[in-house]
């Protein structure tokens, strides 16, 4: 008996070393979880579907020496004409196409799965640029996305904003922190927001007056028109 129980102490002794180090593995594996996600009433996307690895750019262009449309060739397989239109100017001089197609291509995914849950945060994603590259990559790879990207072009992101132009908008989420003011040429306040404090799940909507020289927003995501 006293031999049983002495055995029964060793394995478990070993089976919470084993535990042990594998928790160490996993607070080394949680830092791309590290950063907060969204409020839960928020439309903003989960930082879950944030690629953990730094990507190609998918918009902006190279500024070194990129490769000619002729080379631009996998090493399996072969692309679309669309694919090749998409790489074209896109590829660093020795990067492998496809690993910059494939950039494209998820950001096209990010758009589509978010869109399903949620269309604000798509549109949201796109405006603050959490879908990095997200115009280009709709425009030759998922057309079908277009009215995402088109919402957007018409949306700005939360902050400070310039020489706003004049009307109702929209913001893209439901947490309850949103606040705004427009502000005129002499700093003075033309309109702030919300009047009253909102609830989980209510829209919010800012209206700038005809003259306002400044808007700013915080805790509001993005913005679209109303």
């Amino acid at each position: 008996m006293y031999r049983r129980s002495a055995a029964a102490a060793v394995v478990l002794a070993a089976a919470l070393t084993l535990t042990a180090c594998s928790s160490g593995g996993d607070k080394a594996d949680s830092g791309a979880d590290a950063k907060a996600k969204p409020p839960a009433a928020s439309s903003a996307p989960d930082p879950a579907d944030t690629p953990a690895t730094p990507q190609a750019p998918a918009e902006a262009k190279p500024s070194g020496p990129v490769l000619p449309d002729a080379k631009l060739t996998p090493k399996t397989g072969s692309f679309t004409a669309q694919e090749k239109k998409y790489l074209s100017g896109r590829v660093p001089e020795k990067m492998d196409p496809a690993a910059v197609l494939q950039t494209g291509q998820e950001a096209c995914q990010r758009i589509e799965r978010t869109a399903k849950r949620d269309k604000d945060a798509a549109t949201g994603a796109v405006i603050t640029g959490e879908i990095a590259g997200a115009k280009d990559a709709v425009d030759l790879l998922c057309p079908e996305q277009k009215p995402i990207t088109a919402a957007a072009a018409k949306g700005f992101a939360e902050g400070p904003r310039t020489s706003p132009a004049a009307g109702s908008y929209r913001a893209l989420t439901q947490a309850t922190g949103c606040t705004w003011e427009a502000k005129g040429k002499d700093g003075g306040i033309l309109a702030s927001g919300p009047e009253t404090p909102p609830k989980a799940g209510d829209k919010i909507v800012a209206t700038i007056p005809a003259g306002a020289a400044e808007f700013n927003s915080s805790g509001c995501y993005a913005w679209i028109p109303a």
